[in-house]
């Protein structure tokens, strides 16, 4: 149905089951049970239903809209945005609209039903019988809401998506549909005002209001890469037309207040405003034209009588356009967002509209990332500045007594034949956990893994290849203005960094194995020898002579073997620290804390979202239960300081007592190569272990990768497959598309240099020309150059119809006085502009004239 004003057309979508996803989330990320929100899963899906299938006018629609539109928002505290759902919906404005676009986000199905909603508000305010003032004050109410909706929508909804908007709802896109219903709300209340017979100076201020918003919605339009062409010269086209009927009620304001003078040149500024306002004609509908061609003819008439009136009574001076007071406004129109739309929360629970929220029963799923946030705060604390920490003093106490060749000294000058007991337990242990051989199998293992995890990913990576080679592909063969998608590495923007971190993973894990493989090959024989049989251990151990212990020697071996003692009661404490440290870190269960916590904000603050930063305090709280293990860390230190001087004491004092005696050396040698091969192994089954972890958890983590490659692939497989369909199609309009961008390059470059958007003033008025006394020459002409001579084609015969002249239509010309009074095309939009060419504009064909050649 043609309008003078414009509405937004609905977007589409596609039926999918959101309970479906929820309940799957549910089983696997909460402890509850899915059957226990069995009424909720089915609502969920209902009132999407409803919601997505509001496809016509209607007031009962609104409420189906902003209904699942709260509930959206509330669910998305209870669960994370990309839920498993692909909402596909077909765009509405734009090229592409037989193409939908998929997102597994929340948020970009809220984008689209708060969309939906604002396109609702426009065609109930299409559908108001504007005749009468109530219809117009209810259709400004409508086109006022719709605005705010689109705000809310840019500035909230938008920028939170996550993802790429989808490409009608980029910023200048929403800015120019923004402005444009307040433009049209704007326009409501003009003509209410006009019906109501308000003062001609108010009507001018609101008319003036009008043409700024159109002004400004066509400037935001052209720099829109979705708004058509046809919108675009619509808007322009109501910019001239409220510039010129502003001026044109300022006109009828001065002449009640005898500013006869003001008067004609605010009514010659309308001329010229409506005069560019049908340079678009060929691209505005009837009832737009009807209104133009109205106020020209009312503009006309009076503009012909002012001037005859001042010219011969009044004669009072016709100010020029630069001496012309601009126009005030009078701004009616606001964007106002439903309370229902910003306050989501007030229309649920027990006193809200809406009733009680789905899913209330549910944990916060920001609970679950709290717990998440405490585990790994509290995991990186006692880990880094603990654990870490108690190791590192052990390994300081280890590498000091290797360098001073202890216990292996001492070992070998108190057993001179056989193995020491230490040693002994050292080799039993190797023996029992198959020593070398399991050092070997975990190697492989590791092998295994790290292979299986490098071909999953190049998986991955050669999916992303693929897919952006044979997107390179498609961009020449069809050139970037038509293949106009983002480049694959835009538009999987976070799959390209998620896979540079693997890599780096793979690269850091890398220079960690060869350094394991090179710590096990220096030492795989020492450990192998050390993990063989007792008779051949002890074959390998050289034996001494036992050597004559001077009371020097026997005081300086006592305190060492105590010290060393102490070395190993603190190894042993040390240990048992470490293992309680970790059992405290299991045992240390945040969940009922924070679920407290959240009863308490629930109930204090019912409508507020749960967000993890809001346990920040009791994280803290919780934390300092680690202080006092920081402080044993500082203790254990301290202690070690001294048991380090004590060993350098001792072992000085061993050394000067046994100088000169070599008869041990050799078995000293050994036994302390076989005591730090035995550590070394210790060293490096950690270090497996650690690696055998590392490369369990990679696998997890490239398996998604992989998995989320191989659908963006297919996503993007599908997609370009509708763009070659869509631009096979497109083919037979190519001219169309091709005139459209021309269009809309020359209203952008129309619109580039404005730096801010002033207020519609007139031209000077058109001075009248002056004539030289008919005694004077006027001044030589320049000779232009000479053009070639055409050759004249020959005349046909008198009476002959020449091809080459074509047909014409023709008739009488119109009559120069047009009838007065008259509604144009039955709009009750401008009852005060006839129509200024009742019997059709010239050149345009009536029937009743019949046809002539000639």
């Amino acid at each position: 149905m043609a309008s003078n004003i414009l509405f937004l057309p609905f977007r589409r979508t596609n039926a999918v089951s959101m309970s479906t996803a929820i309940k799957q989330y549910i089983s696997t990320k909460y402890d509850q049970h899915p059957d226990m929100f069995k009424k909720d899963l089915d609502t969920i899906d209902h009132i999407r239903t409803n919601a997505v299938n509001v496809l016509e006018a209607h007031v009962s629609g609104i409420q189906k809209l902003t209904l699942y539109a709260a509930q959206l928002v509330w669910i998305g505290g209870k669960f994370p945005i990309d839920i498993g759902v692909e909402f596909a919906w077909y765009p509405a404005l734009g090229f592409n609209t037989q193409r939908p676009e998929s997102q597994n986000n929340l948020r970009f199905e809220l984008a689209n039903i708060l969309y939906n909603l604002a396109a609702l508000y426009t065609q109930l305010a299409i559908s108001l019988n504007r005749s009468t003032s109530d219809g117009l004050k209810a259709a400004c109410n409508y086109f006022c809401q719709a605005a705010g909706v689109i705000a809310h929508l840019k500035d909230t909804v938008i920028p939170d998506l996550r993802t790429t908007p989808p490409e009608d709802m980029d910023t200048m896109t929403l800015e120019s549909i923004q402005q444009l219903l307040l433009a049209q709300a704007q326009e409501c209340f003009w003509s209410k005002a006009v019906k109501d017979g308000l003062k001609d100076g108010l009507i001018a201020k609101l008319a003036a209001k009008v043409c700024d918003l159109y002004d400004q919605a066509a400037e935001y339009g052209t720099k829109s890469d979705i708004i058509s062409t046809e919108w675009i010269h619509h808007m322009t086209a109501k910019h001239h037309h409220f510039a010129a009927a502003a001026q044109y009620r300022a006109s009828l304001d001065c002449l009640d207040k005898q500013r006869y003078g003001e008067e004609v040149a605010r009514l010659r500024d309308s001329l010229v405003c409506v005069n560019e306002a049908l340079k678009e004609s060929r691209w505005i509908n009837k009832i737009v034209l009807g209104d133009l061609q109205g106020l020209k003819a009312r503009v006309s008439e009076d503009l012909k009588r002012a001037e005859k009136d001042n010219d011969i009574i009044y004669l009072m001076p016709v100010p020029p356009k630069s001496e012309l007071k601009t126009l005030d406004r009078a701004g009616m129109a606001t964007a106002r967002i439903p309370p229902e739309v910003s306050d989501p929360y007030s229309s649920l629970g027990d006193n809200g509209a809406f009733g009680q929220p789905l899913f209330a029963r549910l944990v916060p799923y920001a609970v679950h990332v709290a717990v998440s946030i405490y585990d790994e705060r509290k995991d990186r604390l006692v880990s880094s500045t603990i654990i870490d920490e108690l190791e590192g003093l052990t390994q300081k106490l280890r590498d000091l007594l290797q360098s001073l060749n202890l216990p292996g000294s001492l070992q070998a000058l108190e057993k001179p034949l056989g193995l020491p007991p230490s040693l002994k337990a050292h080799a039993e242990e190797i023996r029992q956990q198959d020593g070398l051989h399991k050092l070997r199998r975990s190697m492989h293992e590791i092998r295994k893994l790290k292979t299986n995890d490098a071909a999953i990913y190049q998986e991955g990576g050669g999916l992303l290849n693929m897919e952006a080679e044979d997107d390179d592909k498609a961009r020449m063969k069809h050139g970037t203005d038509r293949w106009n998608r983002q480049p694959s590495k835009e538009a999987a923007k976070h799959l390209y960094a998620r896979s540079s971190e693997i890599d780096g993973f793979f690269k850091s894990a890398a220079s960690i194995d060869d350094q394991v493989k090179n710590k096990l090959e220096e030492s795989e024989g020492v450990i192998e020898i050390l993990g063989s049989a007792p008779r051949e251990l002890e074959s390998y151990v050289p034996n001494s002579k036992r050597a004559t212990l001077t009371p020097a020697v026997e005081r300086a071996v006592d305190g060492l073997r105590l010290t060393l003692s102490d070395v190993t009661k603190l190894e042993h404490r040390r240990k048992r620290k470490i293992q309680d440290v970790r059992e405290k870190v299991n045992n240390d269960d945040i969940n009922s804390a924070i679920l407290a916590e959240t009863a308490r904000f629930e109930r204090d603050y019912p409508m507020q979202k749960i967000e993890p930063a809001q346990f920040e305090n009791l994280f803290d709280d919780r934390l300092e239960r680690y202080d006092g293990d920081k402080r044993m860390v500082s203790e254990e230190n301290e202690l070690q300081s001294q048991l380090t001087s004590r060993i350098k004491e001792a072992n000085a004092a061993f050394t000067t007592a046994r100088r000169g005696d070599s008869s041990t050396k050799e078995r000293e040698q050994v036994l302390q190569r076989l005591e730090n091969a035995y550590f070394r192994y210790k060293e490096i089954v950690s270090n497996l272990n650690t690696g055998r972890n590392f490369y369990n958890d990679l696998a997890n983590l490239v398996t998604r990768f992989t998995d989320d490659c191989r659908t963006f692939a297919y996503q993007r497989r599908m997609e370009a497959g509708q763009m070659e369909t869509d631009l096979a199609t497109a083919l037979s309009n190519l001219n169309l598309n091709i005139q459209d961008q021309k269009e809309r390059h020359t209203l952008r470059s129309h619109y580039a240099p404005q730096q801010q958007l002033p207020p519609p003033s007139p031209p000077p008025p058109p001075q009248p020309q002056q004539y030289p006394p008919p005694s004077q020459k006027p001044p030589p002409i320049a000779e232009p150059l000479a053009a070639p001579t055409p050759k004249r084609a020959p005349q046909p015969e008198p009476g002959v119809w020449n091809p080459a002249q074509g047909i014409k239509f023709g008739g009488p010309p119109p009559s120069a006085n047009p009838q007065q009074g008259q509604q144009v095309n039955g709009n009750v939009h401008h009852p005060a502009y006839p129509n200024a060419n009742p019997r059709g504009a010239p050149g345009q064909w009536d029937v009743s004239r019949g046809v002539r050649f000639g």
